[in-house]
């Protein structure tokens, strides 16, 4: 029995070794050899069961032989060396349920770590994909504020230019009405030199009548 316990307490101490050290893919391997060992639960829980009970007849057992070497004052050798001997496998079994509860607990915050890396992962390229996304927005911010201010430039020269037309316009406007003005003060100037002529040519006539009128 006590060599089968320094047995379990030496596969146990490699098992914890390789969780704290890493050693190549040796600590891949153990992790999914405890998965495995987990998922048979019902197994595990048999196991330490029945430590804790062989645990619990030890302490028992150690209790009585105290107490019987207490009533007689001493010990015999016989219940000297079964003493020993149930001491010696208490403490192993109490030792190996101890240490196969850290290994629990370190392979439970191991997995653990492990989805928190996975997970560290994924949000670094999430935050890589969500930056270069960022320098695309930019990127386009940055054009389409070039695009507009070419635009605005644009604007502003057709705005120019539309009002030098207008002003253009507005001068070939005036010079219009200038020119209609004065088109029809000629009008009005040859009408009254039209009626003029027509009176002189009448002043005329009438002297010319009057003149035949005089030699005949």
């Amino acid at each position: 029995m006590i060599q089968l316990l320094y047995l379990v307490l030496f596969a146990e101490g490699v098992v914890a070794f390789l969780l704290v050290v890493k050693i190549g893919p040796l600590r891949e391997l153990v992790i999914k050899g405890l998965d495995q060992v987990k998922m048979r639960k019902g197994t595990v829980l048999t196991i330490a069961g029945t430590f804790a009970a062989i645990l619990l007849s030890n302490f028992i057992s150690i209790v009585k032989i105290q107490n019987k070497g207490a009533k007689l004052g001493t010990m015999s050798p016989m219940d000297q060396v079964l003493w020993r001997t149930n001491l010696l496998e208490a403490s192993l079994m109490g030792f190996s349920l101890f240490l196969g509860f850290l290994i629990e607990r370190m392979h439970h915050y191991m997995r653990k770590l492990v989805g928190l890396r996975s997970t560290s992962g994924v949000s670094k390229k999430e935050i890589e994909r969500l930056e270069k996304e960022k320098l695309e927005l930019v990127e386009k911010a940055k054009k389409t504020d070039d695009e507009t201010k070419a635009m605005k430039k644009e604007l502003s020269n057709l705005t120019e230019k539309l009002n030098k037309l207008k002003t253009e316009s507005a001068e070939k406007d005036k010079q219009i009405e200038t020119a209609e003005a004065h088109v029809t003060a000629l009008q009005k100037q040859a009408a009254d030199l039209l009626l003029e002529y027509d009176r002189l040519l009448e002043d005329n006539q009438n002297l010319q009548n009057q003149v035949q009128g005089y030699r005949g």
